[in-house]
């Protein structure tokens, strides 16, 4: 090996050896999602989602001032933005303003009852931010709502199925299996509780001496 060939392994070893860094900590993959987010707000204010997004950081930052403002700005820029009306319920409940909170959800379900598939959504925010009874409260709505419709007895069914309910859990979603009887998810879980259940095949309706389109 010449003595140029073994200064260019040197330096390409050197390189790679460089460019070996510690992965970054959550701290800093926050900072950096930030400095993101404020820029994207920097070049378009009225951006609801960065703006919940950005409180959601604050939010795990314990920054509750600045993550309720931010919440309350992606909802005036979005007023159905309902993941950022549950997370505004959450951070004023934990700001120890129970009342307050109660209000604001209230408020939300309220708004919500003008459509089951927004009473759905709604829902689901709030069950991810752990507001268990205004979530199942929402899921009822829905499905007074719109009584013919399977996925808010899908969603009930399943919150109970989480809290070992299963009495109740099974009711709703044996009646969401009868509305719609093509959910894998749900007839598993019946199967599991011991419901024998048949998904029936599903036909194509056809013109005779046409093929199926």
């Amino acid at each position: 090996m010449t003595r140029t060939v073994i200064i260019g392994v040197l330096l390409l070893a050197l390189s790679f050896a460089g460019c070996e860094t510690t992965p970054p900590t959550e701290e800093e993959i926050a900072l950096n999602r930030k400095q993101q987010l404020c820029k994207q707000i920097d070049r378009q204010y009225e951006n609801p989602e960065a703006h919940y997004q950005l409180g959601k950081i604050y939010h795990d930052e314990g920054t509750l001032d600045k993550a309720e403002y931010a919440y309350k700005t992606a909802i005036g820029f979005k007023p159905a933005h309902y993941r950022a009306q549950a997370a505004l319920v959450k951070v004023v409940a934990d700001q120890k303003q129970v009342d307050r909170s109660r209000v604001v959800a209230e408020l939300y379900i309220s708004q919500a009852a003008v459509s089951a598939p927004g009473s759905l959504r709604l829902g689901k925010a709030f069950e991810y931010e752990e507001l268990d009874r205004y979530a199942l409260g929402c899921y009822y709505q829905a499905s007074g709502l719109d009584p013919e419709w399977a996925e808010p007895y899908k969603q009930i069914g399943f919150y109970y199925l989480a809290r070992d309910d299963k009495v109740r859990a099974e009711e709703n979603l044996r009646r969401s299996f009868e509305l719609d009887p093509y959910q894998p998810e749900v007839s598993a879980e019946l199967g599991r509780l011991g419901v024998p259940v048949h998904t029936p095949h599903k036909t194509t309706d056809s013109i005779p001496g046409e093929l199926p389109m």
